[in-house]
């Protein structure tokens, strides 16, 4: 089975896009010559040198000119190198790209693709670390994807270069060098999770790179563990997740955002329509700290999500 980076999958991802469709292209800083801040867009401007667009640094100009390019019938895919800075452009995403469908009563659509690189991991400290999933959760009109390996991030891109609506691809940045599988390219399904790993005592619904670990432990525990990744935060699939939770009577958020973020969203869904008993297991509330050993600390691990196991197994 051919195994290749999280980064090299997005990169596959957006060439094939260029190719197929001669009205997209990519916009954002440093996507040119210098192929982006994590290497996505390497060699995109050699090959497709009209459809490779470098802005000033200036996230509020980038989001601008993609939301009005796309209402003109254009498909642009923006590059937000950390995601913590889609915050400088939240006006141009939230209140227009997202808004313009609807304000128009359906007359205008705004096909275009966000990227943004999201989470700690890579020893960016507190400013280019942050997980904001659940901010852009709230947005009618913004679908939210947040994939949890290279085949999903290939997938989610090809999703949604065919769909009329602003799509937030979020791309968590400890994985671009990671290898993974790249062998299930079926189409994505917008606002279906799935299923990773399956299992009847207890349902870990984990998020972006979460998923790995909780897939490192289902694989590994004597007891019947269920991994569901929901890809898509929003549309959340609530029946998928639901009819895990119902199966097996036990459920843990796993998250590497805070927990008053999109784990207590989760937790909510859970609690509100199951009888499911309910953990979560995130992020500490804090900046996100420069030093390794703080920033490891900071995220779930191994030996915490074994024990939150056992605790709801066996509590």
């Amino acid at each position: 089975m051919p195994k290749i980076t999280y980064v090299e999958a997005v990169n596959i991802a957006l060439k094939e896009i260029l190719a197929e469709n001669a009205k997209s292209y990519v916009l954002g800083e440093d996507v040119g010559e210098y192929g982006g801040a994590f290497g996505a867009t390497k060699d995109l401007i050699v090959q497709y040198p009209n459809q490779v667009l470098e802005t000033p640094i200036s996230e509020a100009a980038i989001a601008g000119v993609a939301t009005g390019s796309a209402m003109a019938g254009m498909y642009p895919i923006l590059e937000i190198q950390f995601s913590d800075f889609l915050t400088v452009a939240m006006d141009q995403i939230v209140n227009q790209a997202a808004k313009i469908h609807y304000l128009s009563n359906g007359k205008v659509n705004v096909p275009m693709t966000i990227r943004a690189a999201i989470g700690s991991g890579t020893g960016a400290s507190a400013q280019h670390s942050q997980s904001f999933e659940s901010w852009f959760t709230q947005v009618p009109g913004l679908i939210v994807i947040e994939p949890s390996n290279a085949e999903d991030a290939y997938r989610a891109l090809k999703a949604a270069s065919s769909n009329l609506n602003p799509v937030l691809i979020l791309e968590p940045k400890a994985l671009y060098k990671q290898s993974f599988d790249f062998e299930n390219l079926t189409p994505l399904v917008i606002g279906k999770s799935e299923v990773k790993h399956l299992g009847n005592d207890l349902t870990i619904i984990a998020v972006g790179r979460m998923v790995n670990l909780a897939l490192s432990i289902a694989q590994q525990s004597v007891f019947s563990i269920e991994v569901i990744d929901p890809i898509t935060l929003s549309p959340l699939d609530e029946t998928g997740l639901l009819q895990s939770a119902h199966k097996t009577g036990r459920v843990i958020i796993l998250t590497d955002s805070v927990k008053q973020g999109i784990a207590s969203e989760l937790a909510s869904l859970i609690a509100l329509n199951s009888q499911a008993k309910v953990k979560q297991l995130t992020a500490k509330f804090s900046p996100v700290p420069a030093a390794a050993a703080l920033e490891k600390a900071f995220v779930p691990n191994h030996i915490e999500l074994e024990a939150m196991v056992e605790e709801l197994l066996h509590g």
